[in-house]
């Protein structure tokens, strides 16, 4: 039985059944949170003898992107809490997100006009049984009612959300509001996750947290096309799956966490090869599109505090890249890692410094359909001299005053899209975040 039908047939019934009590605690009933972030980003002219459709602008360019949020959330039950995220978004980002595999700012995503435009982010249930062990404090966070929880316990989360706020998680480099920006940062940049255009799905993720370690699983459903808005609800032949495994450790009284993940998409993609054998002077991924195709990868996300101010950070992770990216972005191979630290050495204990370095990689097939001139939704300069993306961000986030940080971010592209032939390209932001 597959994990997309076992979820079906099961967690339905789990959340509907009977809790176990949780420890009795003093909680929140209610929570409010808020966020508002603004990016400005831009880079200026750098060499390209060529460029397509999809290719990075090479003259100088300056956009700026807006997201503001709300996180209510509401304790229903013992054991049971809600939560709804409106948001609104408006301003594009560099070059209509397009031309670089790992697009420079989290914030934003491929939109139609820069318009103001509100939508329903997320809307999920979360039920908790308790099974017992220790009792650790929970603080009160977006998306997170303060109070104790146990560290034995199941979590059942269903409903609207982003598979990310789940799975993938990293301490030092997953939130582009307040850490690095680029993609390849916030999350495993080869884990093309189940997503519409905007990172949201709808589906459910089943945790088994057991002291140090925890066990997950989920399925969510794709859209209909690559990097669409409107899902396939046709769930039996489009659906995407993802486990993971994750063990927290102490070194040295520092702590660090290993999480693991393999992941299976089903959707009707495209094939590259299949492209380049049927048309190879003008090869186009979206005319084999096929019901059933799969694409399945593995991902690795690893974090250490190094001392008390100083944490690393590690990614890594590879898909087949036989069949088109479909909803995360144009990566089949990746590794990252970097440095994150606090400001209490100089005296600026909520002032955070950044540095991280990213080297992605292509399939054969993925490779040579971008040569042969193909286009996906995220990449194609008409032809390509093939080589590693590599990228290295530094930020400095500063604490303006309580709940108000001002972010300077640098990034240096080589070889943007995988062309050796372009580039490279300097980009620089300033990021400005409020948080209630």
């Amino acid at each position: 039985m597959s994990l997309h039908r076992f979820l079906c047939s099961h967690l339905l019934l789990l959340a509907l059944g009977p809790a176990r009590p949780a420890l009795a605690q003093e909680a929140e009933a209610w929570s409010l949170h808020g966020q508002a972030t603004t990016v400005t980003q831009g880079h200026g002219a750098f060499p390209s003898p060529y460029a397509g459709g999809n290719s990075l602008e090479s003259r100088k360019e300056i956009r700026t992107s807006f997201t503001a949020t709300l996180f209510l959330g509401r304790r229903l039950w013992e054991g049971g809490e809600l939560y709804v995220n409106p948001e609104a978004a408006a301003g594009q980002g560099i070059s209509r997100v397009l031309g670089l595999a790992d697009a420079a700012n989290g914030e934003i995503y491929r939109v139609d006009s820069p318009g103001l435009k509100a939508s329903l982010a997320r809307v999920f249930l979360r039920q908790t049984w308790a099974l017992g062990g220790a009792t650790e404090a929970v603080a009160p966070d977006a998306n997170q009612l303060g109070g104790t929880r146990r560290t034995r316990r199941i979590v059942l989360t269903l409903g609207r959300f982003s598979a990310g706020d789940v799975f993938d998680q990293n301490a030092y480099a997953h939130d582009p509001r307040s850490q690095f920006l680029n993609w390849a940062l916030m999350d495993t940049a080869s884990w093309d996750y189940p997503a519409d255009t905007r990172g949201y799905t709808w589906g459910a993720a089943l945790e088994l947290v057991w002291d140090a370690w925890a066990l997950r699983a989920g399925s969510f459903l794709e859209p209909k096309e690559a990097n669409g808005l409107l899902f396939d609800h046709q769930v039996s032949r489009a659906h995407g799956d993802v486990i993971e495994v994750e063990h927290a450790h102490e070194t040295g009284g520092l702590a660090g966490r290993i999480r693991v993940m393999g992941y299976a998409n089903h959707a009707r993609m495209g094939d590259y090869r299949e492209s380049l054998e049927g048309n190879p002077a003008a090869p186009d991924v979206t005319a084999t599109r096929r019901p059933g195709r799969i694409k399945y990868g593995w991902g690795l996300s690893a974090e250490q505090a190094l001392t008390p101010d100083l944490g690393g950070f590690l990614r890594a992770g590879w898909n087949d890249g036989r069949t088109e990216t479909w909803a995360f972005t144009e990566v089949d191979r990746t590794a990252a890692g970097g440095l994150s630290l606090a400001g209490p050495p100089w005296g600026r204990p909520e002032d955070r410094l950044g540095l991280a370095a990213i080297v992605n990689g292509l399939s054969m097939d993925h490779r040579a359909y971008l040569a042969a001139g193909g286009y996906g939704f995220i990449l194609g300069d008409g032809r390509l001299n093939a080589a590693q993306e590599r990228i290295v961000e530094a930020y400095y986030a500063f604490e303006a005053a309580h709940g108000l940080t001002v972010s300077l971010d640098a990034e240096r592209v080589q070889n943007p899209a995988f062309n050796r032939d372009r580039g490279p390209a300097s980009i620089f932001a300033l990021r400005v975040h409020g948080q209630f």
